[in-house]
């Protein structure tokens, strides 16, 4: 800690207490997390490798999903760390401020991108249900990547608008920190400056990247309900929505735990309830991603199993030809 001019003690580390768990389950959790780590990084990654691999999957559909991927690996890898990391220190961690920043930037452009993705992900299911004649011309190759750019830009700007209002703040404690993860509540909570335009930015842009998106996927998905209904054949109507349920419930996870946990004053008991909530978000969402999508789409499906057959025929080949001795 440094002492200014005026008395008043500046911070320059805080303590992260995580989840105040017992000592004797440290190992236990610490093992659960490492693995939901391992698991996170590994489906991901195997979602992108699919999509670059199979010319099946060549679409803007499964191009997206392999941009949320990335954003699930930036996420966990921004997060998950930090978390073992207080786990190993026995539910208390040193993290300097400007780390603390730092962590906060990184949670804040992974959470925009994805909010912008799924926004962009319900645009293409509704053109794919409700305008298909439409869909080649609309959803085109340029169009996606133009799409993409502008998304992972908005949120590398998004995150810079709050690193910049942030910095500007004075911190003088208390240096400790009630959470996993350096969020933003807690981060302002421990400035002794005029937060006022700290507030009015988050809100702003809470609004342009949470509530715009928020409104735009329910309208799309109002539309292709709509249309839905309008197929009179039933199972057509399960083929059709097939298509887009996995994409609905990652939206519903994903902003259901985000509006309960920011919505919710945190007080008291529901501090440490929107402080497990929080790992809904930060931690299952990333996992759960490629687990859902892998288990609900065919095409995804159909790749693993071309690739696994091709690798056994390889194995085979490669036995069959072993020079006998």
């Amino acid at each position: 800690m440094l002492m200014d001019e005026t008395n008043v003690t500046i911070i320059t580390v805080v303590h992260l207490l995580g989840f105040q768990t017992p000592k004797s389950i440290t190992f236990l959790l610490f093992f659960l997390f490492l693995l939901i780590y391992c698991a996170t990084i590994c489906g991901n990654l195997l979602i992108i490798s699919l999509v670059s691999y199979s010319k099946f999957l060549h679409s803007p559909m499964y191009f997206f999903l392999s941009q949320l991927s990335v954003t699930d690996i930036l996420l966990a890898t921004d997060i998950l760390p930090n978390i073992l990391h207080i786990t190993l220190e026995k539910n208390t961690a040193i993290i300097s401020i400007s780390n603390c920043i730092i962590q906060f930037y990184f949670f804040a452009v992974s959470e925009t991108s994805e909010s912008l993705l799924l926004t962009v992900m319900s645009y293409d299911r509704y053109l794919a249900i409700c305008k298909p004649l439409h869909y080649t011309l609309l959803m085109g190759h340029r169009f996606c990547w133009v799409t993409i750019i502008t998304t992972w830009i908005l949120s590398f700007i998004a995150g810079l608008i709050y690193i910049l209002v942030i910095s500007k703040l004075e911190f003088c404690g208390p240096n400790i920190i009630d959470h996993f993860f350096c969020d933003l509540d807690p981060i302002v909570k421990l400035s002794c400056s005029d937060i006022t335009i700290v507030q009015i930015e988050s809100t702003s842009t809470s609004v342009v990247f949470g509530f715009i998106p928020v409104i735009i996927i329910i309208v799309s998905y109002v539309y292709i309900i709509v249309t839905i209904f309008k197929i009179p054949s039933i199972k057509s109507r399960r083929k059709v929505f097939s298509t887009c349920s996995s994409h609905l419930t990652v939206v519903c996870m994903f902003y259901g735990t985000l509006l309960f946990v920011y919505l919710v004053p945190r007080r008291g008991q529901l501090l440490k309830i929107t402080k497990f909530l929080s790992l809904l978000y930060t931690v299952v969402t990333p996992l759960m991603n490629p687990i859902i999508y892998s288990l609900k789409n065919k095409d995804l499906k159909e790749v693993v199993g071309r690739i696994a057959n091709n690798l056994l025929k390889l194995h085979f080949y490669h036995f069959k030809n072993l020079p006998v001795t």
